[in-house]
C-alpha cells in the first residue's frame, strides 16, 4: 500500500510539519504550488501525485479564504483521482453560528458543512474530523457520504489542568452555564468539583453575572472554555471567582483565537495567572508571552489516523 500524503493550506502548514515530524514514514509531504495575483485571485497546482492514493487535508475554517482553499485543495486532489479524503480542521469557524436565534440569521455552522458536503465522491468515501466543536450537533449537519467526526481533547485539558494545580486541589469551572455540563464531565474525570457563573443578558452585548455554583474562596480556580475569541467572557467570569474568593486562577482552552487585542486585555487585567491552549488555531502561534503557553494536537491527530479504519 501507498504511503499517505498530506497537504496543507497556507495557515496550517506548521501543523503539518508537526505530523511529519512524528508520522514519518507514513505519510509523504504534499507539494503545492500556490500564487496570488494583483486582482486578488489565488492559484493552487497539486505537484504530489494522488492518485489512486489516500489524502489528508489539513486546514481551518478560519476565515472565508482559508475555508476556500481548503475546499478547492479537496475538489481538486478528488479530480486528480485521490482514492479517499480525510480533511482535518482543527479549528471550525461559525461554530457559534450553529442555529438561528432571530428571523433570517443564516446559520453558518450549516453552511460551512453543506459546503464540504457537495465534494465530488471518492472510491473510498470522505472523511472531515474536527476538534473540540463548540457544538457537537454540527457533526449532524454534514451530508451526502462525508463522514464527520468530533475528537475531543479531553487528555490535554486533564494533563494541563493538573500540572497546573501542581498538587494542590482545585475546582474546575467554566464561563458560563452553557458550557457545565462539558466541565463537570471532566472534573469528574479528574476528580474535582465543578463550578460555573450565571449570567443574565442585559443588552445584546453585556451580560451580568448573578451567582457562582460553588464555593471558591480560598481554592485554586482553573477555568476551562472551549474557544477564547475577545476574552471579554472569559474576564467577567475569572473576576466572579476572584471576588467570591478564589486564591488563584488559571485558564485552559482549545482553541486560543485571541482576535484583536483579546490576549492583551486578558494579560492587563490581572487576573490571570497563566493561560494554556493548543495550536488549532495559528493565532495563538503569534503570541510570544510568558502568561501562554502553547501545546500542539499533533499526537491527537496522528493517533486518530493510527486507530481509524475508515479511508485508510
Amino acid at each position: 500500500m501507498s504511503q499517505k500524503v498530506i497537504f496543507a493550506t497556507q495557515h496550517y502548514q506548521y501543523l503539518k510539519d508537526r505530523l511529519l515530524a512524528i508520522s514519518v514514514p507514513q505519510w509523504e509531504n504534499g507539494e503545492l504550488d500556490i500564487r496570488d495575483f494583483p486582482d486578488g485571485e489565488h492559484y493552487h497546482r497539486i505537484l504530489t501525485n494522488v492518485r489512486n492514493r489516500e489524502v489528508i487535508l489539513l486546514g481551518g475554517t478560519i476565515d472565508d479564504k482559508e475555508t476556500l482553499e481548503l475546499y478547492d485543495l479537496a475538489s481538486g486532489c478528488i479530480q486528480l483521482g485521490a482514492c479517499s479524503i480525510t480533511i482535518v480542521i482543527p479549528y471550525f469557524g461559525y461554530s457559534t453560528m450553529e442555529r438561528a436565534v432571530k428571523y433570517g440569521e443564516i446559520v453558518k455552522a450549516k453552511t460551512r458543512a453543506l459546503l464540504f458536503s457537495s465534494l465530488p465522491l471518492t472510491a473510498q468515501g470522505t472523511q472531515v474530523v474536527m476538534i473540540d466543536l463548540h457544538v457537537d450537533g454540527i457533526t449532524h449537519y454534514f451530508e451526502s457520504n462525508v463522514r464527520p467526526t468530533h475528537l475531543y481533547a479531553k487528555d490535554f485539558v486533564k494533563d494541563a489542568a493538573r500540572e497546573l494545580a501542581d498538587g494542590k486541589p482545585f475546582v474546575l469551572a467554566s464561563t458560563d452555564a452553557g458550557r457545565a455540563k462539558w466541565v463537570e464531565s471532566l472534573a469528574n474525570d479528574l476528580h474535582v468539583p465543578a463550578a460555573f457563573v450565571f449570567k443574565r443578558r442585559l443588552s445584546g452585548e453585556e451580560t451580568a453575572i448573578t451567582a457562582i455554583s460553588a464555593d471558591v474562596k480560598d481554592k485554586t480556580v482553573i477555568i476551562y472554555d472551549d474557544m477564547i475569541r475577545t476574552g471579554g467572557s472569559l474576564i467577567h467570569a475569572a473576576e466572579a471567582y476572584r471576588d467570591a474568593g478564589a486564591r488563584e486562577i488559571f485558564v485552559i482552552t482549545t482553541h486560543g483565537i485571541f482576535a484583536g487585542n483579546g490576549f492583551q486585555r486578558i494579560k492587563d487585567s490581572g487576573i490571570i495567572k497563566k493561560v494554556i491552549c493548543t495550536d488549532t488555531h495559528p493565532n495563538a502561534l503569534t503570541i510570544q508571552d510568558e502568561l501562554l503557553e502553547v501545546r500542539s494536537v499533533d499526537h491527537l491527530i496522528v493517533n486518530f489516523f493510527e486507530s481509524n479504519t475508515f479511508g485508510i
